[in-house]
């Protein structure tokens, strides 16, 4: 079992291994932005020009493919940052796993503090609280044990809290857009028809989080426990972590599109 740490703060409950993932991801995306368009010429391009405008068409394909030609430029830059973001995002879990143990010594006098238990230990109940926290003891009291495992690394897109975030500032945003262009004609295509109240908030809300949650987060338990069969899960580990790569890149790219699908359906003209 691997514990994080966590703290709540405005009776919020923060991940620190969550938040160094997204931290890291945005910068690893601003860096790959800024060192592929260096030195940009209008001739014949060098390979990381290459790259970049072949990412670049590859989005402005999606985007011209749901919205309408006069409208897409202005949406390319977000395909782009979702895109870039969540793919890299999906992939860091992939590379390597960064585990700490702790454990009391009593020989060497060291011993856990109150503190680590308390941020190892956060939970939504009390009850949950003092089962993890007993849980917690038994591991790092244990003599022949190794302690307890703390998880410092995983893809941010492993995160519930993360792909949601995601998906409602697009949701929020397309209906902004919805609303800007016609206040009138925004309330009546989201409220006027039942069907759309529940696709608008409740389907739409649900599925496009939780198919990047659930794909990314199943790979990683999958590798989880593949490094933990030792040498005999490494030739199912190898082929699986290929997979997770192709899997990683496919919902980069459907979660774009649904970006661009519901963006579409505010701004076209047609609706």
């Amino acid at each position: 079992m691997h514990y994080s740490l966590r703290f709540e703060w405005l009776g919020m409950v923060f991940d620190i291994s969550t938040i160094i993932a997204i931290v890291v991801t945005a910068l690893i995306v601003l860096f790959f932005c800024i060192g592929m368009t260096r030195n940009l010429t209008s001739g014949v391009p060098g390979g990381r020009q290459n790259v970049m405008e072949w990412i670049v068409d590859f989005v402005t394909g999606i985007t011209k493919s749901y919205i309408e030609p006069k409208k897409a430029a202005g949406f390319v830059s977000l395909a782009l940052t979702l895109f870039l973001y969540i793919f890299i995002g999906n992939q860091l879990g992939l590379l390597f796993n960064v585990n700490t143990a702790i454990h009391n010594n009593p020989e060497k006098n060291q011993y856990v503090s109150d503190t680590v238990k308390d941020m190892l230990t956060v939970a939504t109940t009390e009850e949950a609280k003092k089962e993890k926290l007993a849980k917690l003891e038994e591991e790092i009291n244990d003599p022949h044990g190794h302690g307890a495992s703390i998880g410092w690394w995983k893809s941010p897109t492993a995160t519930p809290s993360v792909t949601f975030a995601l998906a409602l500032v697009v949701l929020l945003y397309a209906h902004y857009l919805g609303m800007k262009k016609s206040f009138g004609g925004w309330l009546k295509h989201t409220f006027l028809n039942p069907i759309h109240i529940l696709e608008e908030f409740i389907i739409k809300p649900l599925t496009l989080p939780l198919r990047l949650f659930g794909n990314i987060f199943a790979g990683e338990v999958l590798i989880a426990f593949l490094l933990g069969v030792g040498i005999f899960g490494s030739i199912p580990l190898f082929l699986w972590l290929g997979y997770s790569v192709f899997v990683g890149s496919v919902q980069a790219f459907i979660f774009t599109t649904l970006a661009m699908v519901y963006i579409s359906q505010q701004v076209n003209d047609q609706h």
